[in-house]
């Protein structure tokens, strides 16, 4: 009987210690904190998920402006490659001149007819014939043309120069709270020319129905500049992708001016070196000149004899070469 009476204490004591084991398995996540623990790590987790899906919704709104970006860029390049030609029509429109084609061919013949005229009035001898012809075709192509390009550098260095003011106008507008055609209209009014010449053409573009894009791109037909072109990619991609516009065209405006700074400063490192050029590519001339002007006798069998004429086509291409040379020597891409 004693055996069985400690056989039923050593169950119960094991069968109490299994409850007490059970009670402490099941009661333990709760005393120790795991149960909390586990639900900081899961919020933890599910605000990272969040997170990340929000990064990736940003990083698509980013990816999707930089498409926009890249097919505007290209479709300026392309419509700037299908109107590469340019024509004399567009050439007199750049230089701002009212002047029809045949106007300007009827002009350049007669300052040929002119100029070879007088080249054979003041020559004589063998050679007056051909150096007459010779200035003709180059008074009557190569001059008209120089003097139309003189024109159209002239009037895109002052658009050039004018652009950023007239950038800050829109910006200064827009803040306001005026819309952008009536920007663009202060400037075709206001501005000094020829930016105002070329704003009112674009204003009046967009009155008979023409996009602003479209009339833009048209600009830069007209002033084929990179200035033109950043301003038309600028307002493309706020009419495409939104966006503040007057901080974009500010920061635009900007960029602008300190391109301006950059290439006064090259100008002035470089001054000193075009004096040199200039200077040197004067020099023959001059001497020849002054040689012709004190002995003419010991000069002038380089006008008349053959041999004295290859010398002088010789020293003229050498002189052509060298001049180009310090042409590309001083003149800096920027």
């Amino acid at each position: 009987m004693a055996d069985l009476g400690l056989s039923a204490d050593i169950v119960a004591i094991l069968v109490g210690l299994a409850v007490g084991g059970l009670i402490y398995a099941l009661s333990y996540p709760f005393v120790s904190g795991e149960i909390l623990a586990a639900k900081r790590v899961a919020s933890v987790s599910e605000a990272r998920t969040k997170k990340s899906g929000t990064g990736r919704t940003v990083a698509d709104i980013a990816a999707q402006r930089k498409k926009q970006v890249t097919e505007s860029l290209k479709d300026m390049e392309s419509r700037s490659k299908s109107s590469q030609k340019v024509t004399l029509r567009t050439k007199l429109e750049r230089a701002g001149l009212d002047t029809e084609p045949r106007t300007f061919w009827i002009a350049s013949l007669i300052t040929g007819l002119l100029v070879g005229l007088l080249t054979f009035v003041s020559m004589s001898g063998p050679s007056a014939l051909f150096a007459s012809v010779a200035t003709a075709i180059v008074g009557g192509f190569g001059l008209p043309n120089w003097f139309l390009k003189r024109l159209i550098n002239g009037r895109q260095k002052k658009f050039q120069r004018e652009l950023a003011n007239a950038i800050d106008v829109v910006v200064r507008g827009v803040k306001s709270g005026l819309p952008l055609n009536e920007c663009l209209q202060i400037i075709a009014r206001e501005s000094p020319e020829p930016i105002a010449g070329e704003f009112r053409y674009v204003v009046e573009q967009m009155r008979v129905g023409i996009p602003l894009g479209e009339a833009l791109d048209r600009l830069i037909g007209r002033m084929p500049l990179a200035e033109v072109k950043f301003l038309a990619i600028v307002i493309g991609i706020q009419q495409q992708a939104g966006g503040n516009l007057s901080e974009a065209l500010g920061n635009l405006s900007s960029v602008l001016r300190d391109r301006f700074r950059m290439e006064m400063k090259v100008k002035a490192l470089a001054a000193e070196a075009k004096a040199s050029a200039m200077v040197l590519a004067s020099l023959p001339p001059s001497v020849m000149l002054m040689t012709y002007m004190s002995a003419a006798d010991y000069i002038i069998l380089l006008f008349t004899t053959t041999a004295g004429n290859l010398i002088l086509l010789g020293s003229a291409a050498w002189m052509l070469c060298g001049v180009l040379v310090m042409r590309k020597m001083i003149n800096f891409k920027f």
